[in-house]
């Protein structure tokens, strides 16, 4: 008899948190479920209980994972730092493909981190069964959080459909787009996470009155604080003219973050606080937000916000000839029209996002209006228990 064998691969801050959550509902999943492993029938109290092992960061590891490495170590953005850095990922990809190989699990989950994991299960697919005659190992291939291939690079899906056995979706509209194009795909929507970090909120039109408090959410990469810090603070200066009563907060994730910040020019009287984004959500006017998961956050606090991307110029080059969608803030996808206004590279000019900022600042009908369109996009995305209907549709497939 042998455990189940579960490998998890996370590759950045956020896809660490998701993991990790995902490895306690399996935990639950699997107890309730002992028809899934008939040799162990309370897995849980036995010393055949399942193993997780696999690549992530710190939360994972408090979970209970056995890491292999801590790839959230080595979060990069753009295409000019994935350049850069690429022997050394390709070397970290040998040693998960090694790890992998040896241990044969019986699933392999990859959390977010489409690129790389995308990459992951064809090379598994390519070796499983491959290392001798008598050697029948096939794993179960599982992607949480779907790629963006809605917005560039439509072909992977045939990528998902031939190499993973099931994906699962946090936005409503990616399993219709998935079944008319990749069909054999096994694709099921189970709702957003962010949900399970929010239980208190309820509505997002249901906030307290506007205060005069304006966060700048640089980002959680170092290349994103260091394009996008900047222009918010030249952006900040704009507005503190117009209105001195505004009090500003930078949020970021960790110490070294909020060092770099002080480095690249934050002034001593605005105060950056490290972690805790929901308690600043929770009492904020407005909020200017780099593009990404952080939009969807404000979305839950029913929070106004200015959002902008900056990258380097070959991977804006790049990115404008493959990406299709009309815009990179995901509530405004989810919305089918700009909530939140958005400034893209040489857009994003301290000018125009403190223009944006004040509108949403001193204009009381479209914060209202803007309120309006978060409460609807909130209640499409599925209500809370993501992670446990993720945890039961990958032990529905283990059961097949």
């Amino acid at each position: 008899m042998k455990p189940l064998r579960i490998m998890i691969i996370a590759g950045e801050a956020s896809g660490d948190a998701h993991a990790a959550k995902l490895v306690s509902a399996l935990r639950d999943e699997l107890a309730a479920r002992p028809d899934v492993c008939p040799d162990q029938p309370q897995p849980l109290r036995t010393a055949l209980a399942p193993r997780f092992f696999g690549a992530g960061g710190e939360r994972m590891q408090a979970a209970g994972v056995e890491l292999a490495l801590d790839l959230t170590r080595h979060s990069v953005i753009g295409l000019s730092d994935v350049l850069r850095s690429y022997f050394k990922f390709r070397r970290l990809f040998r040693q998960l493909l090694r790890l992998a190989l040896e241990r044969q699990p019986d699933v392999i989950i990859g959390v977010d981190y489409g690129g790389f994991n995308l990459r992951f299960g064809r090379a598994i697919r390519r070796h499983a069964g491959s290392t001798g005659s008598f050697n029948n190992w096939r794993p179960k291939l599982v992607q949480f959080v779907s790629p963006q291939v809605w917005a560039s690079r439509a072909g992977r899906a045939f990528q998902l459909q031939r190499d993973y056995d099931l994906l699962l979706s946090i936005f409503p509209f990616e399993k219709s787009w998935y079944a008319a194009r990749v069909p054999r795909l096994r694709v099921e929507f189970v709702g957003h996470p962010l949900l399970d970090r929010t239980p208190d909120i309820t509505n997002a039109t249901e906030q307290p009155p506007a205060s005069n408090l304006l966060l700048l959410l640089p980002g959680s990469r170092q290349g994103e604080v260091k394009r996008h810090l900047p222009v918010m603070l030249a952006a900040m200066k704009q507005i503190k003219a117009a209105r001195p009563q505004i009090e500003v907060l930078i949020v970021l994730p960790d110490a070294g973050l909020a060092s770099l910040a002080r480095s690249v020019g934050s002034p001593a009287d605005v105060q950056i606080q490290i972690g805790n984004l929901h308690g600043a959500l929770s009492r904020t006017a407005a909020a200017i937000a780099s593009t990404g998961t952080v939009t969807m956050e404000c979305a839950l606090f029913g929070v106004p916000t200015v959002t902008l991307y900056k990258t380097s110029w070959s991977t804006y080059q790049v990115g404008k000839r493959i990406v299709t969608v009309k815009s990179l803030t995901m509530p405004n996808l989810l919305a089918g029209k700009t909530v939140f206004p958005e400034f893209i590279q040489d857009a994003a000019t301290p000018a125009n996002i403190a223009g944006a900022a004040l509108d949403l600042l001193g204009n009381a009908e479209r914060r209202g209006s803007i309120q309006h369109d978060l409460a609807n996009i909130v209640n499409s995305l599925g209500g809370p228990g993501a992670m446990q209907r993720a945890a039961r549709a990958i032990v529905s497939l283990l059961g097949d």
